[in-house]
């Protein structure tokens, strides 16, 4: 039985947390059945943050609700983990291009930041990329993808930092093919740990 989540951990994030270890561990199989009153009950919490909860997890791919039959595992979460990283890859290639283009565009000042190590800029540096695009539907595609596939992602921090201050030089000097190239090399890492950590 899993521990009680208690007092201020009691959210549907904590919960969308514990229920993405287990599928993740293999503890919850591919087509298992998540029946909000068992979940409610093992973890010591009321309903609400359970159904907060799934509602997580399905937009990341990690459960599926049908309407009468409730919610079940994901029996296709790394195919579409990998085939959500690719398209992800792809766009954030385009938005680097689009980005340098504009010169960093409204957050030239946030990415300068960047470029000078003053900020690693961590997962919103991408965010900064798709604001420089100056493109807003590439820039909500980009929010709804990277929700998906953030939980598939691994970052050494120290490479992170130094993989965004290049692309951000790249992107302030105006140098469309070099930004692009280097958003390209950097996605590729997450999808070898993606590969290595879940499996080809």
């Amino acid at each position: 039985m899993a521990e009680p989540i208690a007092g201020d951990d009691s959210s549907g994030d904590a919960i969308a947390r514990a229920l993405r270890a287990e599928i993740l561990a293999g503890r919850l199989s591919a087509g298992e059945r998540l029946v909000e009153g068992t979940i409610a009950k093992r973890y010591g919490v009321s309903r609400i943050p359970v159904r907060e909860a799934l509602a997580r997890l399905q937009s990341e791919g990690f459960v599926t609700i049908v309407r009468h039959r409730g919610a079940t595992v994901s029996e296709s979460l790394l195919h579409d983990g990998r085939e959500l990283l690719q398209v992800r890859r792809g766009l954030e290639i385009f938005a680097a291009r689009l980005a340098a283009e504009n010169r960093g565009g409204t957050v030239a000042k946030e990415l300068a930041e960047v470029a000078e190590g003053l900020s690693g800029g961590g997962p919103a540096f991408h965010e900064l990329v798709a604001v420089a695009s100056g493109n807003d539907h590439l820039r909500e595609m980009l929010a709804g993808l990277n929700q998906r596939v953030r939980w598939g992602l691994g970052h050494d921090p120290a490479v992170s930092a130094t993989d965004h201050r290049a692309v951000a030089i790249a992107i302030l000097n105006g140098a469309a093919v070099q930004a692009s190239y280097l958003m390209d090399e950097h996605l590729q890492r997450d999808e070898r740990f993606f590969t290595e950590e879940f499996g080809s």
